[in-house]
């Protein structure tokens, strides 16, 4: 497979760079799922305090069981949304992260052994 110490050097150079470039879409991500949460955090938690001073200023306990329920509503709405999100940028990363490898496992010689399937 390597006929040379050249062969064998721009192989792991290679092999390298494939593992930055990886390593690089994973830190980018990683940021951006960081910084999604903190914004649904920080989202969630003013939802909630505008809910709670709402409830606390009901006439009666069925506006307040209004406001309750709208609530609920929309926070789990906003909860799948954010879980659909985070699914997708997930998704996304794990393409990104194989893409640099792609080419190298397509191009990987037979192992001299390996059998045929019949």
């Amino acid at each position: 497979m390597f006929n040379s110490l050249d062969d064998l050097t721009r192989y792991n150079k290679e092999n390298m760079d494939m593992a930055m470039r990886s390593l690089e879409v994973i830190s980018k991500n990683m940021q951006a799922l960081a910084v999604g949460a903190a914004d649904y955090s920080k989202r969630s938690i003013e939802q909630g305090t505008v809910a709670l001073e709402k409830m606390l200023g009901a006439d009666s306990m069925e506006t307040a069981m209004e406001v309750q329920s709208d609530y609920i509503k929309t926070a789990y709405e906003s909860f799948i949304a954010e879980s659909n999100r985070v699914s997708e940028l997930y998704a996304d990363v794990a393409k990104e992260v194989y893409r640099p490898f792609e080419t190298y496992v397509g191009n990987m010689p037979t192992p001299p052994f390996a059998q045929a399937s019949s």
